[in-house]
């Protein structure tokens, strides 16, 4: 499924861009908001990836592990987004208090 590979490579590509930011950012809540999304990204990615195992294999080990894929990285990307939405006042905050200084 072309599709499906479009959606894993751009989800691994803002699970980089993400990881980047993350280092790179020196506010601890903006940390913590950018580790919720990577989080989120990284959850997509391999829930996606459990999903296209099961387009490609046609055995009962693919449908076990394709299913471990799709659970964990939906546990993962759902954990994600709540860390993110809980962050994200706290950034803006944050963000809102250097600016003035």
């Amino acid at each position: 499924m072309p599709f499906l590979v479009f959606f894993i490579v751009l989800s691994l590509s803002f699970y980089v861009f993400y990881k980047i930011k993350y280092v790179r950012s020196r506010m601890p809540m903006e940390k913590k908001m950018l580790n919720g999304k990577s989080s989120l990204a990284l959850g997509i990615f391999v829930a996606l990836f459990g999903v296209n195992q099961l387009f490609l294999y046609d055995t009962t080990t693919t449908y076990i592990v394709a299913a471990i894929f799709i659970l964990l990285g939906g546990f993962s990307a759902w954990v994600g987004f709540k860390s993110y939405r809980h962050h994200v006042p706290y950034a803006i905050r944050e963000a809102e208090e250097a600016s003035k200084q």
